[in-house]
């Protein structure tokens, strides 16, 4: 049954035991401090590739997650040509990567006959999800947790249609 409120990020992953994916599908999203970063991206300034200018709580949770065995997935469908959001989301996925993320990317004209979602998720363990909703200037509009098994299977089933089809992130370019 969905639920208003949802627990945090951190408390979800602490929870994890198997798998959490993620399936983004927004061409821009301006959440939070990553709105300043981006324009600061869109100004000239790059991200050190040294992770201890970067490194967060949040790689932190995703790094401790995966050393217990949880594995972590983030497909990323978007539109061609990209955004420069997406150009921006790009070259800082080297990011999730250290962390211990798998990412793909899958251009929407090739998800035209999956049948997807309507939001933004999260997957955790097969059992539970996190839809994540936004405005249409891609800031943040809340979350929604659902763990009916219905709606499980056909997110999981989403996702996994879509990570068959996407390009691991070492072999797409923008």
């Amino acid at each position: 049954m969905p639920q208003n409120t949802a627990p945090s990020f951190s408390d979800l992953i602490a929870q994890c035991r198997h798998s959490a994916v993620h399936l983004e599908m927004r061409d821009c999203y301006g959440v939070g401090e990553e709105a300043a970063e981006f324009e600061a991206w869109c100004g000239g300034w790059r991200p050190d590739p040294d992770p201890a200018t970067w490194w967060n709580p949040s790689h932190t949770t995703v790094r401790d997650a995966v050393a217990r065995g949880v594995v972590f997935r983030r497909a990323r469908i978007v539109s061609e040509p990209v955004s420069t959001y997406i150009t921006y989301e790009y070259t800082c996925t080297y990011q999730n990567i250290t962390a211990g993320e798998q990412v793909r990317w899958l251009p929407r004209r090739k998800a035209s006959d999956l049948a997807l979602p309507g939001n933004d998720l999260w997957l955790f363990d097969d059992r539970l999800v996190r839809f994540g909703h936004f405005t249409g200037q891609g800031a943040s509009a809340g979350h929604e947790l659902c763990d009916d098994p219905a709606v499980v299977k056909m997110c999981a089933s989403a996702f996994e249609s879509v990570w068959e089809r996407a390009t691991p992130h070492e072999e797409f370019s923008v």
